[in-house]
C-alpha cells in the first residue's frame, strides 16, 4: 500500500452492503480499504490499532448511532475524517452531520460513480496545504468538497417515479418484468420499462431475458446488490 494512499474504513452493518462499499473503495484511484466492519464496537477496535484517515460510515448501527459515535471521536481529538452512508433523508440529520464536521453526506443506494466522484472531491481537498493568500483561495479549498449538481434525468422521467420504481426493484429478489412494475407503481408498462433501462443504463440494475413456452422472451430486471441495497438508516 502506498503511503499516499487515503486509508479508509467501511462501517455498515449490511454485510452485503459493506462489501460492495469496500471493493468501490478499492477502485477509486488513491484509496484503499483497511476493512469494512458491521458494528461501532468493530470500529472502535480498528481504529485503536490501524491508521485510519477516513470512515464511511453508516448511521444505523446494531449498538449505536453513527452520528454519536462522530461526536465522540471529535470529543477525543481522532483526526479522522467521517462520509455519511446512510438512508436517512432527516435533514435535522444532515445538519448535525455538518456540525460534527462530516466532509459528506451520501444517501443509499447509490452506484460506484457517485461514490467515486465523493471520494475523489474529498481528496483534492485533502490535497491543498499551505497559507491563503486570500478568500479566493480558501473558497477554492471549500469549494473541492461540494458536490456537481445532480446529472438531469432524461426528458420524461421524473425523480419520485424513479425512487419509486427503484424501491419495487429493490424488493424484488427474482426480479421484475416491465409489466409487473408498472402495476406494481401504477405506471403504465412502456413508461415502467423506461425506468428499468434508465437503471440499467446507470449500473444499478441488469436485465435478462427469460424464455416462455412461445413467443418472444421476456425481459427481467433485477436489482444489483453492488449498487446499494436496503436496510435501516
Amino acid at each position: 500500500m502506498s503511503g499516499t494512499e487515503v486509508r479508509v474504513l467501511v462501517v455498515e452493518d449490511d454485510q452485503v452492503a459493506a462489501d460492495a462499499h469496500a471493493l468501490y473503495v478499492d477502485r477509486v484511484p488513491g484509496f484503499t480499504a483497511v476493512g469494512a466492519v458491521h458494528s461501532l464496537a468493530e470500529a472502535t477496535r480498528v481504529l485503536e490499532r490501524t491508521p485510519v484517515d477516513l470512515l464511511l460510515l453508516d448511521l444505523g448501527l446494531p449498538d449505536g448511532h453513527g452520528l454519536r459515535f462522530a461526536r465522540g471521536l471529535r470529543a477525543a481529538g481522532h483526526p479522522v475524517d467521517v462520509i455519511v452512508v446512510t438512508s436517512a433523508r432527516d435533514l435535522a440529520v444532515v445538519r448535525e452531520s455538518v456540525s460534527l464536521g462530516v466532509v459528506q453526506y451520501v444517501l443509499k443506494p447509490f452506484a460506484f460513480p457517485t461514490l467515486r466522484e465523493r471520494l475523489l472531491r474529498y481528496a483534492e481537498f485533502r490535497a491543498t496545504a499551505g497559507e491563503a493568500a486570500g478568500q479566493d483561495d480558501v473558497d477554492r479549498a471549500m469549494a473541492a468538497l461540494r458536490a456537481p449538481r445532480p446529472a438531469e434525468l432524461p426528458k420524461g422521467l421524473s425523480a419520485p417515479t424513479l425512487d419509486r420504481v427503484a424501491v419495487l426493484l429493490r424488493a424484488a429478489p427474482e426480479g421484475l418484468t416491465a409489466a409487473g412494475a408498472a402495476e406494481a407503481a401504477g405506471i403504465s408498462r412502456i413508461t415502467a420499462r423506461r425506468y428499468l433501462e434508465h437503471l440499467v443504463d446507470t449500473g444499478r440494475a441488469d436485465r435478462t431475458p427469460r424464455y416462455g413456452q412461445v413467443g418472444r422472451p421476456e425481459l427481467h430486471y433485477r436489482w444489483l446488490a453492488a449498487a446499494g441495497s436496503v436496510s435501516k438508516v
